[in-house]
């Protein structure tokens, strides 16, 4: 009860948000990690607040894009035996001991989902986001997975057995759409949104909403090297 708590009054104040997710096993040198900084730095200039599980790899690169443009980044992390710490680039930083309560909280305060190739977490994370939409328990938004050739085969299975089968329908195979393309990610979001609010309206909301949240809580940027 007490991480729903923390993780309320943290969050409640996010204003509009774009969830990132993927492997923690990525580092700089991945090109799914440069793609990942892209998403992050475009959404983050389109007045969103960027939302990572907190930890390494994709989860560090949509902080970091984020950060580069001077974007509210959130950090919502999980306490792991191994691989897990909270990056650097992350400002608003929540702790939890339990992935539901996490996913929830991953869940809650997003507007759109990006998905980036990773292992059974992040496939954990995509299946949970299409369940809720799928049965109506959240509204339907954006659940973009980036990186059409670690997908594909993915969407191939979804469309065969899963579609022939009647274990699916046509239209739940409709609530995620494919792309490589950074910018594309970016007008989706915002198609998504739009009449909701305005571009300078998410930007307003998301840097005034998110000003005193930050306070103590704002990690130091990390030292450039020159």
């Amino acid at each position: 009860m007490g991480e729903f708590v923390e993780g309320f009054e943290e969050l409640a104040e996010l204003g509009p948000a774009a969830t990132i997710f993927g492997s923690a096993r990525v580092g700089p040198e991945d090109e799914a990690y440069g793609k990942a900084v892209e998403v992050g730095r475009l959404l983050g200039e389109a007045g969103f607040t960027i939302i990572t599980g907190g930890g390494p790899g994709i989860m560090e690169a949509g902080n970091r894009g984020a950060r580069e443009v001077g974007a509210p980044s959130v950090g919502l992390n999980i306490e792991l035996p191994f691989e897990q710490h909270v990056n650097p680039y992350v400002d608003i930083s929540v702790d939890f001991n339990y992935f539901f309560v996490r996913k929830m909280m991953l869940v809650k305060y997003s507007q759109a989902f990006v998905i980036f190739p990773g292992g059974f977490g992040t496939l954990d994370e995509l299946f949970e986001a299409l369940t809720l939409v799928q049965t109506g328990k959240i509204r339907n938004f954006p659940i973009i997975l980036f990186g059409s050739e670690y997908w594909r085969g993915l969407l191939d299975w979804l469309s065969g057995p899963m579609l022939s089968e009647g274990k699916i329908s046509p239209a739940d195979l409709e609530l995620m759409v494919m792309t490589d393309s950074p910018i594309e990610v970016r007008d989706k979001v915002l198609a998504s949104t739009e009449g909701e609010h305005s571009k300078t309206g998410h930007e307003e909301r998301a840097r005034e909403a998110t000003r005193e949240a930050l306070g103590s809580n704002r990690r130091p940027r990390p030292r450039e090297n020159t």
